[in-house]
């Protein structure tokens, strides 16, 4: 398959365009900044170059990643974000549209947390799957990727394009930008009770979507590590999360103290990725379970933590 992959020089890109082409797709990378996987340094937003590509390349398939995300905030003013993660979707759409390709759109749970979500109101957990709503996303990113998906949904309806959104949860390697009160392994680590998964994970799921886009139509998905919670747990979650964790991962306290980290003691939302594992028959290969097991065996953690990162959109920043 001939495959346009946009974002090419980000996190997620550097480890899909390997895989595409292990197995036997033609990978073009597009991105504004030059990189080992960027083929064409240039922009989404840029309907000139998109035209040319096309023309060149004959896509059969697009798989676009390439955003401004929510650290960007601090970097870029609003109307990049428009200009790259709506504008730039669009242009992609019209031209996967013509072009008679397949779809898939990475998109973010971000959009789906809310301020009362963010700042954990309530007594319970809350639970967030592809049902969760309304949707009020707190900030121009989270804005700008809604519109996006909802850009993804009419190109489906009106086009006919086959197109899948994917949800995802957090894999990016960098320290995280509002939480410093552990270490970051340790919240990395933590998460993938509830809100992470790995880099891996997540471009074998977009692999997955590629090839079931054309039999699915249109689909959104939440894509996360699968959490070891039940729906029914979710108000003991919120008040004592140590003793939820412990009925499923009885060794988890001791091995956490052994390394000096600290378990959740509450936790504010669960993301639930199991419609994708059901409509796809796909499931992460890392989850909390794998953690604990190299904490274990004294093996290497099934994640990447790397506070050193920085993204090509911050060097490329203004200013």
């Amino acid at each position: 398959m001939r495959v346009l992959l946009t974002g090419a020089a980000g996190w997620l890109a550097r480890h899909l365009k390997p895989m595409l082409a292990a197995r036997g797709d033609s990978v073009l990378g597009l991105d504004i900044a030059a990189s080992p996987c960027t083929d064409v340094v240039g922009s989404v937003a840029d309907r000139a170059v998109l035209a040319r590509l096309f023309g060149e390349h004959r896509f059969e398939a697009v798989i676009h990643s390439g955003a401004l995300h929510k650290p960007d905030i601090a970097r870029y003013p609003a109307q990049s974000f428009i200009d790259t993660n709506v504008t730039g979707t669009l242009n992609l759409l019209e031209a996967a549209a013509a072009a008679g390709a397949r779809f898939v759109f990475t998109s973010t749970t971000s959009l789906m947390i809310n301020q009362a979500i963010r700042a954990e109101e309530g007594d319970s957990a809350v639970w967030l799957d592809e049902r969760a709503g309304p949707l009020e996303p707190r900030n121009i990113y989270g804005v700008t990727k809604l519109a996006a998906e909802g850009l993804c949904r009419i190109h489906h309806l009106e086009r006919g394009l086959p197109c899948i959104v994917l949800r995802t949860a957090r894999f990016f390697p960098e320290a995280d930008d509002t939480h410093d009160e552990i270490d970051g392994a340790n919240l990395k680590a933590n998460e993938f009770l509830h809100r992470r998964l790995t880099v891996e994970d997540c471009a074998r799921a977009h692999l997955a979507a590629l090839d079931r886009a054309p039999q699915i139509g249109f689909g959104l998905y939440v894509i996360s590590a699968p959490t070891p919670f039940r729906r029914e747990e979710a108000r003991l979650l919120k008040r004592d999360a140590a003793a939820v964790i412990a009925r499923a991962f009885p060794d988890a306290a001791a091995l956490y103290a052994k390394k000096g980290w600290r378990l959740p003691t509450r936790i504010g939302r669960v993301y639930d990725s199991s419609l994708f594992a059901r409509e796809l028959g796909f499931r992460a290969s890392s989850d909390f379970a794998a953690v604990l097991a190299a904490l274990r065996d004294g093996a290497p953690l099934p994640f990447a933590h790397d506070p050193a990162f920085v993204s090509p959109s911050a060097a490329l920043a203004p200013g």
